[in-house]
């Protein structure tokens, strides 16, 4: 029943309910999960963009070129955050965008997926100078930001890249050495942290530990 009104279902109902049925089978479409569809998740992100705005919320507005947002799928089931952007980020206004973003991008592609249906997001939104580790103010003027980007979005499983992501989602979990190869919880959703693409460039022996980490990720999916 496409484009009735109250009235005419009233009388519709009244019609049938005339003729003896007690009971209607009513094709009534199910409301869409994780917060609404990806044209509403697409606006909520739009709207969380103008909010921040030119963002002077902490002292790393002063250094910046972009700020970068977050980019992918609005509905994805698979996000993931990082720490930072990096130079070519903040240059771009995009994140993964450098060598290590090259990395994250086959690690994706690997898994099945393109950049554009995954979300990737960082756990501050300008490049820290130096590219040094966010300090916890920073994060914490942040935080909400991105706490709002994972609740728009609704993803069915969080990869974290690297400590400074990790601790920011789940708090002191440990070095991401004892973290990663588990599966934590972030308001439910469930949460596999692995090393920073970066870590892997200057450790190429531990990528097959990432690689299991994302085939952890895939079961949580396929789940």
């Amino acid at each position: 029943m496409k484009d009735i009104g109250v009235p005419q279902l009233t009388m519709l109902l009244r019609f049938y309910e005339a003729l003896g049925f007690e009971r209607l089978a009513l094709d009534v479409p199910e409301p869409p999960s994780g917060g609404g569809g990806s044209r509403d998740k697409a606006e909520a992100l739009r709207r969380l963009m103008a909010e921040i705005g030119d963002c002077r919320r902490c002292r790393l507005s002063e250094g910046r070129t972009n700020l970068v947002f977050g980019e992918g799928d609005p509905g994805a089931r698979l996000m993931f955050v990082g720490e930072a952007p990096g130079e070519q980020e903040d240059l771009q206004g995009r994140p993964f965008v450098g060598k290590a973003g090259e990395l994250l991008t086959r690690l994706i592609e690997k898994m099945g997926f393109g950049r554009d249906g995954v979300y990737i997001a960082n756990t501050v939104k300008c490049r820290p100078p130096g590219n040094r580790n966010p300090l916890d103010d920073e994060i914490a003027a942040c935080m909400p930001f991105l706490e709002r980007q994972i609740e728009i979005i609704g993803p069915r499983v969080i990869m974290t890249l690297g400590s400074v992501a990790t601790r920011a989602l789940l708090g002191d979990v440990g070095s991401i050495s004892k973290a990663r190869g588990k599966t934590f919880r972030y308001r439910g959703i469930p949460v596999v942290p692995t090393f920073h693409p970066s870590y892997l460039l200057r450790n190429p022996k531990s990528k097959w530990l990432t690689w299991n980490d994302a085939q952890a990720v895939l079961r949580l999916l396929g789940s």
